[in-house]
This record gives C-alpha cells, structure tokens and sequence, in this order.
C-alpha cells in the first residue's frame, strides 16, 4: 500500500505513478491529517510512503501521522522523498521511524522533483519543470523495480553536512521559519476559498471572504502556490516568482 503526503502534487504524481506501476492502492492522507485522525491500514504488500522533504527530513505532520496509524499485515517499508536537490541524512531518521512502527525499512530514495518552496526559493517556470520532471521518472521506475523485486533501495553516501542539514538545521528551520505570520493576501483575491480547502491542517479560515491563517502551519505551500489568482504573498520574499502546482500525469508515457 502506497501512503502519500503532499503540499503542491510533486509526492501525489509520483505516488499515483508507483501505484500504476506496482499494481497496488494508493491513499491520501491528507484527511486523516487534516481531521485529526489516526489511519487504521492493512497491506499485504510493502509499505511505500511518499512525501516531499522539509529541511532534509520527512514533513513533522507526516511523521507524526504515521506514528499516529496502526499498519498491519506486510513489515516492509519504502521510503520515497521528493525533494528540490537532497535530503541530506533522512534516511536515517526513516530508519528509526521504521523501527518505531515495527516495520523493516528498506530504504529510501530522493526523487528530484521542481522547486515549490517559495517561502525561500525560486520556484521554475512551467517550461523549466517540465525537463525536471521527465528526468525524474527513470527514478521512479528504478523505485518500482527495487519494491517489486523485495530488494532494499540502494544506500546513498550520508555526509558530515547531510547530518547536520537533517538534524540542528531542521530543528532551526521549524522552529524560526515555519510560521504564518507573513502570508498575507492581495486585492487579486476572489474569496474562492481554495486556500482553505487545501490546507492539511486546517489552519486557514475565510473572514469576510478573505483568507486568515493560524498557528498551526506546516509550509507546505499549498495555499500560496494553489491560489488561482496568485493573490497570497509570503512577505517579500514570494513578489513577483512564479508558483508551481505538478501537472495532473506528468509522467505519461
């Protein structure tokens, strides 16, 4: 059974591309999250969970549900990461988390996908994704290739760097930079009410049709990189960069 997270649709294509490729289901854990609910699975085939990487590890929300679940039946687990370049040590921390849920980790694999955090970066043009995009399904494919032969994905080379990315750089991250506060709204909305919807969290509400969020975000860029007038704004930093939403199917043969 493939579990999947995802902000802006990178970890979805991919995983609904495993679940074609494998044969098997393929579930959004974006309710269960949103509403608070720990998942009750059974799978007889490996466990693959798809995600994108915040700061070199799997997404806090993610983990957490994950932690939250009960997953009976198979004990094996795959681990595929979207990410913008690396994800630095996460496969060590996906080793431990493995080992918390009583599941035998197999591996994981960094699929590089376009850049969508533009709380921080510069996100690409649609003519610039596209090669991005198609590079990235041969890895799939390899992914595919490892779960259906049983075999572990191969073990890339962790440096001293990676783990201080994956550790002291991602508590500062979550602690200095994920944060609301600077989303704000232009005079372009049109109180459709997406942003709210699309948050995993819950954490936006419409005031007299205009988007307030909370507390609780998790920079998952959704509602920034979803809204379809680009009225949202973080800060400064977003101003005139394009958003990026994955392409319903980009890998189609």
């Amino acid at each position: 059974m493939i579990l999947y997270f995802t902000g802006t649709g990178n970890s979805r294509a991919c995983a609904k591309w495993l679940s074609s490729a494998l044969d098997d289901s393929c579930t959004d854990t974006f309710s269960f999250i949103r509403n608070g609910i720990a998942g009750e699975f059974t799978s007889q085939t490996p466990w693959v969970f798809v995600a994108p990487t915040y700061s070199w590890r799997l997404p806090r929300v993610f983990a957490e549900f994950l932690r939250a679940s009960r997953l009976s039946g198979a004990r094996d687990a795959y681990f595929v990461m979207t990410c913008g370049a690396d994800i630095g040590a996460a496969a060590r921390y996906n080793h431990a988390l493995s080992a918390r849920l009583g599941l035998r980790c197999r591996g994981t694999l960094p699929v590089v996908m376009p850049e969508n955090y533009i709380a921080m970066f510069s996100a690409p043009e649609r003519e610039e994704a596209l090669p991005i995009l198609a590079a990235a399904r041969p890895t799939l494919e390899r992914a595919a290739a490892c779960i259906r032969a049983g075999a572990d994905f191969p073990e890339g080379r962790v440096s001293l760097l990676d783990g201080l990315k994956s550790g002291i750089v991602n508590d500062l991250f979550y602690r200095f930079q994920v944060k609301a506060g600077p989303f704000a709204v232009s005079n372009a909305c049109i109180s459709c009410g997406k942003c709210e919807r699309d948050c995993p969290l819950g954490n936006i509400r419409l005031e007299q049709g205009r988007p307030v969020w909370g507390g609780r975000c998790t920079h998952c860029m959704a509602c920034i990189c979803g809204c379809p007038t680009s009225a949202i704004e973080y800060g400064k930093i977003s101003r005139d960069k394009p958003r990026y939403q994955c392409p319903e199917d980009p890998f189609r043969d």
